[in-house]
């Protein structure tokens, strides 16, 4: 790609003798290196369409499944689920080589492109990022940490908050910490499970002995369901953590919870986190239980608003604003409970940038709420914009 074609700021037109203010500039960065790489790309999308430019220039840029920063077209209609594929950040690179590099030092916001044998090409300013990344990476504090050195805005939570809404045993930690629900889990960390398989079996069956069977076993600091296996016995344990292990060296346990499983958004307003109507996760005819294929591919419906009493509809908003204060969120989080048989709700996580396509889960309880997905996007810009980083 040319340097000349490269997208610049525009150029302030004068009008009437005087220069108007260039708009703000937002980089939607997305795609990275963790295994939700794809569904980061057809976040991207969905935001990239749903920008106000009148309101905003915008720059995407994608970070490849090894870890570059590429210049990719601004074609949200290439970022979509086709034939059961998620999309990737390589096909939409511009350069199969070239680099985008965000600035370090805060007095300086230009962010410069550049290919091997070529001058490297200033971008222009950014005034804010949009960090559409899922899991690690990227949704854990990394890229959270890179901005706050740069002195650049973002949407979405720091970093204490992002590594702590990606790790799911420090998570509930927090949450039993503040006095939260959680349900019955055990952490086998990397070195327990390498240097003693047999005493971290014996844990899992210590566990499995006071809670039963079935029991999910996850990688600790993964999302999209991805990397979840649902055991109903000793006979695929081992698989079971292999398959979380291959995402992530810390695996959590948990415990089945029975009941209904219900989702509640929280956005950063004006005046503070408000909920949304919560949705539910109705039992899944062809999954046996909501994994990844039922989130995204098979694109099982929610039910939006969840047809919950007024007090228990009340009950679980206050929790997920509890739950978002209690883990220091700034922006918007998802917080996922089961509502027991006995009619208590445990929250199971939050996510600090959760599936946020138009049929995403999140949006849909917003849409429901009364807030638009293109309001939602800039309602996240402003909020990004208003605030300072650093401590704060």
């Amino acid at each position: 790609m040319s340097s000349e074609n490269l997208p610049q700021r525009p150029e302030p037109s004068p009008a009437s003798g005087s220069e108007p203010s260039p708009k703000p500039r937002v980089a939607v960065v997305f795609g990275g290196r963790s295994s939700e790489h794809g569904i980061s790309v057809v976040t991207a999308g969905a935001v990239l369409r749903a920008i106000d430019r009148t309101k905003y220039d915008v720059l995407p840029i994608g970070i490849t499944a090894d870890g570059r920063w590429a210049l990719t077209a601004d074609a949200p209609e290439r970022m979509a689920i086709t034939d059961r594929q998620v999309p990737n950040v390589s096909d939409l690179a511009e350069s199969a080589e070239g680099g985008v590099v965000l600035p370090l030092d805060p007095a300086d916001r230009e962010v410069v492109y550049s290919e091997p044998g070529s001058v490297p090409k200033a971008l222009g300013e950014v005034d804010v990022v949009f960090p559409v990344l899922h899991g690690p990476y990227g949704e854990d504090g990394t890229l959270q940490g890179l901005l706050e050195l740069s002195g650049v805005p973002y949407v979405g939570a720091g970093v204490l908050a992002s590594a702590v809404g990606q790790d799911k045993e420090y998570m509930k930690r927090v949450f039993t910490s503040f006095g939260l629900p959680v349900g019955p889990y055990l952490v086998i960390r990397p070195r327990q499970w390498e240097n003693d398989e047999k005493a971290a079996r014996a844990r899992i069956a210590d566990f499995a002995g006071e809670h039963g069977w079935p029991l999910f076993i996850k990688p600790a600091r993964a999302g999209s369901s991805i990397g979840i296996s649902k055991v109903d016995s000793f006979d695929g344990l081992d698989e079971a953590i292999a398959e979380a292990r291959r995402h992530d060296p810390k695996v959590i346990v948990e415990a089945l919870l029975r009941g209904r499983e219900i989702e509640c958004g929280v956005l950063e307003f004006e005046d503070g986190p408000r909920a949304s109507v919560p949705a539910e996760i109705p039992p899944v005819q062809a999954h046996d239980y909501y994994d990844f294929e039922a989130k995204y591919i098979d694109s099982t419906p929610g039910i939006v608003p969840a047809p919950l009493t007024p007090e228990e509809t009340a009950e679980v908003q206050r929790l997920a604003v509890e739950a978002f204060e209690a883990t220091s969120c700034e922006g918007l989080v998802r917080a996922d409970f089961f509502l027991t048989e006995d009619g208590r709700f445990v929250i199971n996580e939050i996510n600090t940038m959760p599936g946020f396509t138009p049929i995403s889960m999140y949006p849909q309880m917003w849409e429901k709420s009364g807030v638009g997905y293109a309001e939602l996007v800039d309602r996240l810009i402003e909020a990004a914009l208003r605030r300072s980083t650093g401590l704060r």
